[in-house]
């Protein structure tokens, strides 16, 4: 048997009641999810060293930041005005940064920190490579236990250098010939170099105050 229409009032009442439930739904409490910053979940740092880095004209590129942190450093870089693609990211192991040095800009800051390590890939201020963007600008932050601040700045204190090739960590399988060698394997130069090319910019990490 057909049932009778409902009232057109009756019809209006339960509209009002279905837009009333979905006004209740949209007002309720979604699930809550976090979009801060990953910094903001960062372990706190230790004690720290702000390293302003120059290039070889006298362009400020920014800064490193070197933290101590679990016993090793917490090395922080946020640079810009550099050549996009992959460059040497090294500390050397004086602080003196000279862009007009005789033997060519930054040499002053001698060789590698080598510390307790042997050929280059293992010496002890060796870093990752650092990547810069396509503008310009590059983000590293890695923790390193391969040196302290306090052995930094030891002596004559050290230096953060960023070279203008990327760096090849002295891995030289033996089916490579070096030129100048004759033998297998890597030569004198990538050893000591990793052929990361010439210094593109420079920061001082000082030494410590005498008697400190």
């Amino acid at each position: 048997m057909r049932q009778p229409p409902l009232p057109l009032a009756a019809l209006a009442l339960a509209a009002l009641t279905v837009v009333g439930c979905a006004g209740d739904s949209d007002q309720a409490s979604p699930e809550t999810t976090d979009v801060s910053s990953p910094d903001e979940h960062e372990e706190e740092e230790g004690e720290g060293t702000e390293v302003a880095m120059t290039d070889a004209e006298g362009n400020d590129v920014g800064t490193v930041t070197l933290s101590a942190r679990d016993g090793g450093v917490r090395v922080s870089a946020r640079l810009e005005g550099l050549d996009p693609g992959f460059h040497g990211f090294h500390v050397h192991d004086v602080g003196l940064c000279e862009a007009d040095a005789p033997d060519g800009p930054f040499t002053t800051a001698k060789g590698h920190f080598v510390g307790g390590g042997g050929s280059h890939g293992d010496h002890d201020g060796d870093m990752p490579s650092l990547p810069v963007a396509s503008d310009g600008t590059a983000r590293l932050t890695v923790d390193l236990d391969t040196f302290t601040l306090e052995e930094l700045a030891e002596g004559d204190g050290a230096a953060v250098m960023i070279h203008a090739s990327p760096d090849n960590f002295a891995n030289i399988p033996d089916r490579y010939t070096a030129a100048d060698a004759g033998q297998p394997g890597p030569d004198d130069m990538t050893n000591s170099t990793g052929d990361a090319g010439a210094r593109a910019a420079c920061g001082l990490v000082p030494a410590a105050p005498a008697g400190a």
